[in-house]
């Protein structure tokens, strides 16, 4: 695999030597001191170009970057929308296993470019000196927030309310819709629950990154092995298991998270869990 100098020096002269190309940015993960490096981590540049269509003509200029074995053009595809308006992106696979995902953006949306962004940005080349100010990258955007007393009875209606849809799809033997409310909707209410208690302990000065993929660091050991185990999703024993379990966590966090600030605590979680068990032991 080629090195982060070897890809950056390529990317960078690339766009030095096209008069196309005016700005140039580095975004995700290689932008953020609180990760460390690997060699899976993306480059996620952003080439900010005047002319659009001449790149999007033909996709040999691509060539320069290495001999892909994958690319998707996600903005040129038909069965999913395009998300990034006048935008478009290159993600891109080369077989010495280096990912690039390369962005094009007009150059005249590059203030709205930096204004929506989520901080996690460098400018690599400005041929313009067109920002003005300085941009430094800060994954302060996605630091664990305190939850006000709305957002706390959110989170738990959320979660208790979406359980019933579980049940509802184990009792009919409805396994896939089950396993999609569980897994879509009532687990990522547990992970914030349990974030926002995080918080609590350590302060909201830090991320558990994307997909809460860095909680286990703060989670007892025993939590985050009944965690793990709520993702045992292939009967409908282990469903029921996982939804049993997902309560007793969910349970956990948000009153450690309701004593700690004062939020009440809602009533439905004791008729829910009746409810629960009721269609559970009627179950044949």
């Amino acid at each position: 695999m080629r090195s982060e100098q070897e890809m950056m020096k390529l990317l960078l002269d690339f766009a030095i030597h096209d008069d196309r190309i005016r700005l140039v940015t580095l975004e995700g993960s290689r932008t953020n001191k609180a990760i460390a490096p690997d060699t899976f981590q993306d480059y996620d540049i952003s080439y900010f170009v005047t002319d659009m269509d001449s790149f999007r003509e033909k996709d040999q200029w691509l060539s320069v970057f290495g001999k892909r074995i994958m690319m998707q053009k996600p903005e040129d595809m038909e069965l999913f929308p395009n998300e990034l308006g006048n935008w478009f992106s290159y993600l891109m696979l080369f077989e010495d296993g280096t990912k690039v995902d390369l962005t094009l953006i007009p150059l005249l949306e590059a203030e709205e470019y930096f204004a929506g962004s989520d901080g996690l940005v460098e400018l690599l080349l400005d041929k313009d000196t067109l920002i003005k100010r300085e941009i430094i990258a800060t994954d302060r955007q996605h630091w664990i927030t305190k939850p006000s007393a709305r957002e706390f009875d959110d989170c738990c209606n959320e979660f208790w309310m979406v359980s019933t849809y579980v049940v509802k799809g184990l009792a009919r033997k409805e396994i896939l819709f089950a396993i999609d409310h569980l897994h879509g909707i009532a687990r990522p209410n547990l992970l914030r629950m349990m974030a926002w208690s995080i918080g609590i302990e350590h302060g909201y000065t830090f991320s558990v990154g994307k997909n809460y993929k860095f909680i286990n660091r703060y989670l007892p050991g025993e939590d985050w092995e009944q965690l793990l185990s709520t993702y045992s999703e292939n009967g409908y024993k282990e469903m029921w298991q996982s939804l049993f379990t997902c309560y007793e966590l969910f349970r956990k966090y948000s009153k450690k998270v309701s004593e700690a600030l004062g939020y009440e605590y809602p009533d439905y979680d004791d008729a829910i869990t009746k409810y629960t068990g009721t269609v559970y032991h009627s179950l044949p």
